[in-house]
């Protein structure tokens, strides 16, 4: 895979990628807003620093970039082999893969439920993304619901 760009050019690109408030994120934030659901952005207070932290429930968003997460990873890195610098980029998407998963885990561990939406799922389905996220809300809220309600079954027996 040859690159098109000079030297200059790939460095002066690879400087532009933001790590925070990309288009993508800020697209699902502005939907999300739109329906009433609040929350807060590159939450540091748990792992991983999510994109979308909807602290009430205890949702983690994360908006993934397909390159820099790997996504469909096997085809991705076949291409990588063969382009310049491949072995830099296998190495560190493949870091990328580990640690989204080492985070997930650490996440759930702390009762958090993870999302990660791709970028171009959200890009061209931001709906869709909404709905799952509202889904999501709805569960928990179940859940929440459930255990205040959940009555001891000695209680329930008239025996306390």
């Amino acid at each position: 895979m040859a690159d098109n760009l000079t030297a200059e050019q790939r460095k002066k690109n690879m400087q532009n990628i933001k790590s925070k408030d990309t288009k993508i994120e800020l697209a699902l934030r502005k939907a999300l807003w739109s329906h009433g659901i609040r929350y807060r952005k590159n939450y540091s207070k748990i792992p991983g620093k999510p994109d979308i932290a909807i602290t009430k429930y205890k949702i983690a968003i994360f908006c993934d970039s397909e390159f820099f997460h790997g996504k469909n990873w096997e085809i991705q890195k076949v291409r990588l082999v063969k382009g310049d610098n491949g072995e830099f980029w296998i190495n560190k998407i493949s870091k990328n893969i580990t640690h989204d998963d080492e985070i997930n885990k650490k996440l759930w561990l702390m009762g958090w439920t993870v999302l990660r939406f791709w970028g171009e799922e959200i890009k061209k389905n931001t709906n869709e993304c909404v709905k799952v996220i509202e889904e999501t809300i709805f569960e928990k809220e179940l859940e929440l619901k459930a255990d205040y309600f959940e009555v001891d079954e000695d209680e329930e027996d008239g025996k306390i």
